[in-house]
């Protein structure tokens, strides 16, 4: 009983790595269509307005740093470091 068991325990784990790996790629497919999309919008001159951005450059102006950051990341789902240089820019 405890091999099957143990082989049982072996083909979940597989499972599991392999619908990571599934994911994993969508997720950078997804990406890749969305950076290719911002070129497009980039090249047309056309802008997507967020109505979060008027938060994140109140609380940028209001010295909230912290916070507009975090607002913008939640926006944009952009890194730590992205997000900081953006709303820097904004100020």
């Amino acid at each position: 009983m405890d091999i099957a068991g143990f082989f049982l325990f072996l083909a979940l784990l597989a499972g599991v790595f392999t619908i990571e790996s599934r994911i994993s790629r969508a997720d950078r497919r997804v990406a890749r269509v969305e950076h290719k999309l911002d070129l497009i919008l980039d090249h047309l001159g056309l802008r997507e307005d967020d109505p979060r951005m008027d938060e994140v450059i109140a609380l940028a102006r209001d010295g909230k740093k912290v916070q507009a950051i975090k607002v913008y990341r939640e926006m944009t789902d952009a890194g730590l470091k992205e997000a900081k240089e953006a709303v820097e820019r904004l100020v």
